[in-house]
């Protein structure tokens, strides 16, 4: 390993640069899957589905 600051910085820039490529290829992988995805029921939460109301049973 060099111990030359200027080489440092510069491998240090490069994995920088190579993690911004990965984030911005994840973030256009998610736009593409939101964009295929069917839209949902108007007015239904995905996250309370399957939910069911009242107390919660007592588990002895």
């Amino acid at each position: 390993m060099a111990s030359n600051p200027s080489v440092l910085k510069r491998q240090r820039e490069r994995e920088r640069q190579e993690r911004q490529k990965e984030k911005e290829a994840k973030r256009v992988q998610r736009k593409e899957e939101r964009a295929s995805r069917p839209p949902g029921d108007p007015g239904v939460d995905p996250d309370l589905i399957g939910m069911k109301l009242g107390p919660v049973p007592i588990n002895e």
